[in-house]
């Protein structure tokens, strides 16, 4: 597995300053990398590891300075994305033989791709597709009609419900559920009793999209929740149902977005942040962690805070809170001083 630092420059378009003859035989952070590993530098915080490190190798970005001999360093425009790339040259994710284990239950009438591979007690429900080279590992579920495209991978307890669509590419981590039922109910008074809104939608993931594990995206009530091509959604996310989120966006880990609110291409929703139902947020905007969006948000803008405002005035909000209890005291000296005035006013 071992390769010169020079051909992996080669492969992500780096420039070595250094010796290129030098074996690589893995990659490690710069904490943690050895003689014979290559790391990755972009974030200023970790100076210190750069320059304690005993890695033989660092991907550096352009005009970063450096002074020690005993590294050779990679110019690349984008050390973290060169640092990804070259991680899956050292571990390429394997991938299983095709086939239908026999304990396996595929309904006659689904079309498994003959490159596919669906393991011991996944299950392929009646009329569903799955394509070329998609990979069900154990406990999966593909529901009646539900369609997966091309190099799709199902983790153990992925779950596709009845009529969903998952273009190519898509990545199911464990225990993931596509076209749960939306949570709709209408109140009756007469019962009194809430009575379920039959959820008859579905759900449409496009190419290239990973869901990580326990995030539920529901299906719509009628219609589509859609879920932009290349977006990356981490773990526990909960998305309502009819909602569409947009091409390139980053969901993380927490994050609740209510029904039928819509999220722009290329949209960030830092951890634990909620939005509620019916609203839009703009292409390229980003929400701060733990913030609860009431209302639309514009595109491109940065918003903060509990309720979610423009960043710069969330600070702002921010520090004045730090004064309070000073703002406070100033007042209740300046009341006291006030009323003593008017008594002796009166007094007068």
């Amino acid at each position: 597995m071992e390769r010169s630092l020079a051909e992996l420059a080669g492969q992500v378009g780096g420039t070595v300053e250094g010796d290129g003859a030098l074996r690589i035989r893995g990659l490690a952070s710069l904490d943690e990398a050895g003689p014979g590993e290559l790391s990755f530098y972009g974030n200023p915080r970790y100076r210190k590891q750069l320059a304690t490190t005993r890695a033989a190798a660092v991907l550096l970005p352009p005009g970063e300075k450096v002074s020690r001999a005993d590294v050779a360093w990679v110019r690349v425009p984008s050390p973290h994305l060169a640092f990804a790339r070259l991680l899956s040259v050292f571990h390429a994710e394997p991938r299983p033989a095709p086939g239908i284990h026999p304990r396996a239950e595929v309904h006659p009438s689904a079309r498994v791709d003959p490159s596919a591979t669906v393991m011991a007690l996944a299950v392929v429900e009646a009329g569903a597709v799955v394509g070329a080279r998609s990979v069900l590992w154990p406990g999966a579920y593909v529901g009646e009609g539900s369609r997966l495209g091309v190099d799709c991978v199902l983790q153990p307890g992925a779950v596709v419900r009845e009529r969903c669509v998952l273009g190519d590419r898509v990545i199911l981590q464990p225990g993931v559920v596509v076209g749960s039922d939306g949570f709709g109910f209408a109140f009756d008074a007469a019962g009194p009793a809430h009575v379920k809104v039959p959820q008859v939608g579905t759900v449409r993931v496009e190419d290239d999209v990973e869901v990580g594990a326990g995030s539920c995206i529901d299906r719509a009530t009628t219609g589509e929740t859609v879920i932009g091509r290349g977006t990356k959604i981490d773990n526990l996310v909960q998305i309502a149902h009819n909602v569409r989120v947009g091409p390139l966006s980053i969901v993380c880990a927490q994050v609740g977005i209510s029904g039928s609110t819509e999220i722009g291409q290329g949209v960030v929703l830092a951890g634990q942040v909620g939005i509620v139902g019916h609203v839009h947020v703009g292409d390229g905007a980003k929400i701060a962690a733990q913030s609860g969006v009431p209302h639309d948000v514009p595109p491109g803008a940065t918003f903060s805070g509990y309720p979610a405002v423009d960043r710069s005035l969330w600070l702002r909000q921010s520090a004045a809170l730090k004064q309070l209890p000073e703002l406070l005291r100033e007042v209740r000296e300046l009341r006291a001083r006030v009323a003593a005035l008017e008594s002796r006013k009166d007094e007068s």
